[in-house]
């Protein structure tokens, strides 16, 4: 199981951060060539994230790129530079059909070919960041088999809505809503979008239980002060580990004994509960707080 409960936003033109990103504890780093880096820092910061994917070790962090689209001067130079430097995943942004998703499919597969790597082997994530995105969502998580995630950019998202975001985030639930389906029809995971008061902590815990009851594996950060909070609202407590285990264990009793009813306390157990306690005892083992 890839844990993706926290996602750091790195800038590509900044190499103290790209070497230091991993120490944090984030369980996936994405370097940004994309908004975070200006027009005229564009073909260095490319060459600065490649040498960075080829020489420094990131350790168990998932490495993730987001690149230029393709409509850009930079679009394809970027994805030829990421899948010749090793990177595990590339993520598009501002994706509004599944065709977009195919066309950067097309550019990655040439490079593959033609560098003799495997071909699949570089994954691929999918950022939403407008209304036409969100209609088409599950368009998008279903186009390809490479595809490993959609995520939702919540600025984008609220300028092409014609609103702002609040402490509420009322504007984003129907987005949320749609890009968790979505990702859970598809079977892939679903990213929430970056919180950027990193002073707020209190709103920033709420955020995050919030978009965790909705479904959502994780989410995007922009400070590594984020990344402890956001990864233990998403791992399993003692308590909920206990719990799992029973269940699982009411389970094995139940079919040793050859009978098709599990109850557990006095109370029946369905398959929706035993497929949440196993998920909880997934969750806790990627996590490095259960050991079997």
């Amino acid at each position: 199981m890839r844990l993706r409960r926290t996602m750091l936003f790195v800038p590509g033109n900044n190499p103290a951060m790209i070497q230091d990103a991993h120490i944090y504890g984030s369980d996936a780093l994405m370097f940004d060539l994309e908004d975070s880096v200006a027009m005229s820092e564009k073909d260095a910061a490319r060459m600065l994230v490649y040498h960075a994917l080829k020489t420094v070790p990131f350790g168990n962090c998932e490495v993730v790129v987001r690149i230029n689209p393709l409509d850009t001067p930079y679009g394809k130079k970027d994805i030829e530079a990421m899948v010749l430097g090793g990177v595990q995943v590339i993520r598009l942004p501002k994706t509004e059909t599944a065709q977009d998703i195919l066309d950067v499919e097309c550019e990655i597969e040439k490079v593959e070919r033609k560098a003799g790597i495997p071909v699949g082997k570089t994954a691929m994530m999918a950022a939403i960041e407008g209304a036409l995105g969100v209609v088409n969502a599950y368009e998008i998580a279903r186009s390809s088999r490479r595809l490993i995630a959609i995520a939702l950019g919540a600025e984008d998202y609220c300028a092409n809505m014609k609103t702002s975001r609040s402490e509420s985030g009322e504007e984003l639930f129907l987005a949320r809503a749609q890009i968790v389906v979505a990702a859970r029809a598809a079977g892939i995971d679903a990213i929430d979008t970056v919180y950027s008061d990193i002073n707020n902590e209190e709103q920033l815990i709420k955020e995050t239980k919030l978009i965790k009851q909705l479904g959502f594996d994780g989410k995007s950060i922009i400070n590594p002060r984020q990344i402890d909070p956001i990864n233990q609202i998403f791992t399993p407590t003692a308590k909920e580990i206990e719990k799992a285990m029973q269940i699982v264990e009411a389970l094995e009793q139940a079919q040793a004994k050859g009978s098709g009813i599990v109850s557990l306390n006095g109370k029946m157990i369905d398959k929706p509960v035993l497929l949440r306690a196993q998920r909880t005892l997934d969750m806790a083992r990627a996590s490095m707080v259960l050991f079997d």
